[in-house]
């Protein structure tokens, strides 16, 4: 008389090397295995149509309680019972018990290597492939407070003894160096189908590798695949580790500045979609050429600061990069509040505004290719000032040269960063804060993100807007500076006289009004925050909690 017995379960797909793991599994000397135990109550209730359709009802169990109550939670022989099941096979009308007794994993396979394959002996179809229940499986799990393991088909192939061991680890049982392979052929507990589906893993002894070049996927298959590729994705993201990005599958899952922003939403071209499907078309012209406008705004008090002046330069950006088909102001007023009212973003919250001149119908650099109108983009998120705004910046001079209206215009807010991104490097390469970039006349023109400002003797300086980007924020602190009745110039700005100078500031949306307190090694005044500094960034703050445009429907609490 045999004993209880714990059951560990496999979900998966078809054609999702669950044969393979089944074998694995069933070189263990603790372990019994069960092939598809409800296929045949997937037929009752379903009535679909196989070629051994009328044999398998006739040999196994058509009732799918009786089958969970006596087949797989039967006693046993062994500590554990394997049970493969393909997740569609989880009709109505099964008991509760399947899910809430034993260990339960999933098994996942990029549909682009299951659809081919699945053809050969039944038609594919969304509902064939299963995947829509197999994220249903995860989800009631996660449910419950018992999300599953989740591994990848491709890690299987890659690194079978990693992936297996960290199985193992997750489900609570000994690694057994057995699973790494077995004998070729038929085994006795294959199921009645195993002639139809079971031809290539008889002729195998173990987990192969991939081929390194894929055959050309059926574009009959296509629409399917877009169907299935969401949920295949869906799951991967939970997977121990993807091989599918083997570009990226080493590194290490990165920490957020701010964790809560892992669960925000964002508005991609019309719609709102979470962070991790928050993409744009490869043939999008911010992909092909950088080519795009943005604005940076931030939320106060359940108010938009300065949204009017933003959008004034945003649009006359597109104007000035001749955009097509642009979006109207209100269109993308309101893509802004739905983006900060779906994530309940009402203050400390920045906002990055992308207009792109949309999809192209092929790839190149020509807008003639742009037929579909802009892309825009609502990427809000949590977000403080991202700099030290009490102790201050350490500033370094960059090598590399701020653009000259000659060659592209910096009164264009447009996405091609490249010449900052040369001057931030320099800049972390120096362990700096930021970059100063010089004009091509050796002046200063702004930092590789922000407008900066220098005193001098009481006098507020700062650099003409001719090599750099007429800021809002610059502008925003120089109608204060002249309401707090201070003297105001606009000029050319040597180098030196940044090293020298009383007190230096930046300004940028990001960063607000941001001390600087070293340059190239120079303490800037006695190395504190400098009075007029402190003066402005009070005023800057009463400034930003008085006013700004309103957020929908927001009220105060």
């Amino acid at each position: 008389m045999g004993e209880e017995i714990e059951v560990i379960h496999s979900w998966s797909a078809p054609r999702s090397l669950s044969t393979s793991l089944m074998y694995s599994f069933s070189q263990r000397n603790d372990i019994e295995v069960l092939d598809e135990p409800l296929y045949a109550n997937f037929l009752r209730v379903t009535g679909v149509d196989r070629p051994y359709k009328e044999q398998l009802r006739s040999e196994m169990e058509n009732d799918g309680n009786k089958v969970v109550k006596e087949v797989i939670f039967g006693a046993g022989v062994k500590k554990y019972r394997y049970c493969k099941h393909i997740a569609k096979q989880r009709v109505p009308g099964l008991t509760n018990e399947l899910m809430k007794r034993g260990k339960h994993f999933i098994l996942i396979r990029n549909p682009l290597d299951i659809l081919p394959s699945f053809e050969k002996v039944v038609p594919p179809s969304f509902l064939e492939l299963g995947l829509a229940e197999l994220v249903s499986v995860y989800s009631e799990l996660s449910e419950s407070g018992r999300p599953p393991p989740v591994i990848d088909a491709a890690d299987l192939r890659e690194n079978p003894e990693a992936t297996l061991r960290g199985l193992c680890e997750d489900l609570d049982i000994p690694f057994q160096d057995s699973m790494l392979r077995w004998e070729a052929g038929p085994k006795p507990f294959d199921g009645i189908w195993a002639p139809w589906w079971y031809k290539s893993v008889h002729k195998s002894t173990g987990f192969s590798p991939a081929k390194k070049y894929p055959m050309p996927f059926p574009t009959s298959l296509y629409d399917m695949l877009e169907q299935s590729l969401p949920f295949y994705n869906m799951l991967k993201r939970h997977a121990r580790r993807s091989s599918s990005n083997y570009l990226n599958s080493t590194l290490p899952h990165p920490s957020l500045p701010v964790p809560a922003n892992e669960k925000l939403l964002a508005w991609v071209g019309d719609e709102i979609v979470p962070r991790e499907t928050a993409k744009v078309s490869v043939f999008d012209s911010i992909v092909q050429g950088g080519d795009g406008v943005w604005e940076g705004l931030r939320v106060y008090g359940g108010k938009v600061f300065k949204l009017e002046e933003h959008l004034d330069r945003m649009f006359d950006s597109a104007k000035a990069l001749a955009f097509s088909n642009v979006p109207t102001r209100e269109e993308v007023k309101e893509a802004i509040f739905r983006t900060l009212l779906r994530n309940g973003m009402f203050d400390n919250a920045h906002i990055r505004l992308t207009l792109t001149r949309g999809k192209k119908v092929t790839s190149g650099m020509s807008p003639s290719f742009n037929r579909y109108g802009c892309t825009l983009i609502v990427l809000a998120e949590w977000k403080p000032p991202v700099y030290d705004n009490e102790k201050g910046l350490m500033l370094v001079t960059a090598t590399t040269r701020r653009n000259s209206p000659n060659n592209l215009d910096s009164k264009i807010h447009h996405n091609n960063l490249l010449n900052n991104i040369l001057a931030k490097i320099e800049g972390n390469n120096a362990g700096a804060d930021d970059a100063i970039m010089l004009d091509k006349d050796g002046y200063v023109s702004e930092t590789n993100a922000t407008n900066i400002f220098l005193v001098k003797k009481g006098r507020v300086v700062t650099p003409h807007a001719d090599y750099c980007l007429p800021g809002i924020t610059r502008a925003t602190v120089m109608e204060l500076v002249l309401k707090e009745s201070l003297a105001l110039e606009e000029r050319r700005i040597s180098l030196s006289e940044f090293h020298t100078a009383d007190e230096v500031w930046t300004t940028g949306t990001m960063g607000e009004l941001s001390p600087v307190v070293k340059i190239d090694g120079r303490i800037v005044g006695d190395g504190r925050v400098g009075p007029i500094t402190l003066r402005l960034q009070y005023a800057y703050k009463n400034l930003s909690k008085d006013s700004g445009v309103p957020i929908p429907t927001y009220e105060k609490s």
